[in-house]
């Protein structure tokens, strides 16, 4: 029986059907529309609609790590019935969100809550933090303590490798987030960067056109399945149908379905844009 429940947040971009079957809570970020009113990730559904806006938009939506009391709502519950807690987050290089998840933390210690909840910084974004809850919950199910999952979850990371590749450096350039990709703003937007996250947006390559990108993202995959990581993932926004197709590719690469396919949300669409293409994985027994 699981002893310890896991936590991480809407960033990670997990199906419902995921989540459920793993039994992982979720805490939501926000998306602030020119401070005309602030949504809560988890309350937007329709990504077409958000996205047409979001393209036409003369000046961005900004994003925001959900509040102290966000978090002690999920904390609470889980406590009350005798669980302790892994909070799995995305990179304190990209938000907030773990500083906030630590102040809850420090709430639950004044009321005697002591050691009960551990915050873990994934140091990784979207389907990376996915991955890593999933490792989490599946040392949880397995009957681990919370030093297990955390170690679970920390194994996940170390053996983790995933790629974005991203239509244009245009959002990330007026969003303020393009961390050590800042170097290629100098030469030319018309690029298609491929970064990764080890803590904050960290390029990789740069090619000018969309099918080499969508080549080196099948190029990853078979990085990947040389590794032994089999168990992958592709992500997308706004491409379902090459996002299809890379899964294709991945499924003759790896012979196997993946972990998941999923669109990103607003919170991170909001920098990167429409057009992201990812990919990546970690050994499917991590996970699975």
């Amino acid at each position: 029986m699981s002893r310890v429940a896991v936590v991480t947040d809407t960033t990670a971009y997990l199906p419902g059907d995921v989540v459920r079957a793993h039994q992982i809570h979720l805490v939501s970020l926000y998306v602030n529309f020119g401070g005309e009113r602030t949504v809560r990730e988890a309350d937007i559904t329709d990504y077409d609609r958000f996205y047409s806006e979001l393209r036409d938009a003369a000046s961005l939506p900004t994003t925001s790590q959900p509040a102290v009391g966000d978090f002690l709502a999920v904390y609470e519950p889980l406590l009350e019935q005798g669980l302790d807690v892994l909070s799995i987050h995305i990179s304190a290089g990209l938000s907030g969100t773990c500083d906030a998840a630590r102040q809850a933390v420090e709430t639950l210690e004044r009321s005697g809550q002591s050691g009960r909840v551990r915050v873990l910084d994934s140091a990784t974004g979207a389907g990376g933090i996915g991955l890593l809850a999933l490792g989490a919950a599946k040392a949880a199910r397995e009957g681990g303590d919370l030093d297990a999952v955390e170690s679970a979850a920390r194994e996940v990371r170390k053996a983790l490798k995933i790629w974005f590749a991203i239509d244009t450096l245009e959002y990330l350039r007026r969003g303020g987030r393009i961390g050590a990709a800042s170097a290629w703003i100098g030469s030319t937007l018309k690029i298609k960067p491929i970064l990764t996250v080890e803590s904050e947006m960290t390029p990789v390559e740069r090619v000018r056109t969309s099918a080499r990108m969508f080549d080196r993202m099948v190029e990853y995959a078979r990085e990947r399945h040389a590794d032994g990581a089999d168990g992958w993932v592709v992500q997308h926004i706004q491409s379902p149908d090459i996002a299809n197709k890379l899964a294709d590719a991945c499924r003759d690469i790896y012979g196997s379905e993946p972990v998941w396919i999923s669109e990103v949300g607003p919170v991170l669409g909001v920098h990167t844009g429409p057009g992201l293409l990812g990919v990546g994985g970690v050994p499917r027994t991590l996970v699975e």
